[in-house]
């Protein structure tokens, strides 16, 4: 089990299962929440549980996804795509080592000109 949490503590979770190995997504949306881009696991929805949500606050980013944050401090948490039964959780949420490494990046055509890309077996443009 996995625990992790915004940083000051209004939004506290647990992982009951497998993390997927991290995604880093380079596309604007990640851009601009993050100010580089999101490096994110992921876990079945019927894994994840919330032992604390008050500042749980979801924002639908597109037509067909939302994006979770801590209203409170701002840290950027969770990314869900509309019928999905996973839910991506931000890398850097989770408390301590998550065990699992960078299996690649997406949206690497929309990379900042201010970094490089580097790490991960493979660049796609979608997962």
């Amino acid at each position: 089990m996995k625990t992790g949490s915004c940083l000051c503590g209004a939004v506290s979770f647990e992982v009951k299962g497998e993390l997927r190995p991290v995604i880093a997504c380079h596309c604007l949306q990640c851009r601009k929440q993050t100010g580089t881009y999101m490096s994110a696991t992921a876990c079945a929805d019927d894994e994840l549980v919330f032992t604390r949500q008050d500042g749980l606050k979801w924002f639908r980013s597109s037509p067909e996804a939302q994006r979770g944050f801590c209203k409170e401090c701002g840290s950027v948490l969770f990314w869900k795509a509309d019928g999905s039964k996973k839910t991506s959780i931000s890398a850097g949420a989770i408390d301590g080592e998550t065990g699992v490494p960078v299996e690649g990046h997406i949206f690497c055509e929309t990379a900042g000109d201010y970094y490089e890309i580097a790490g991960g077996a493979y660049r796609k443009e979608r997962w």
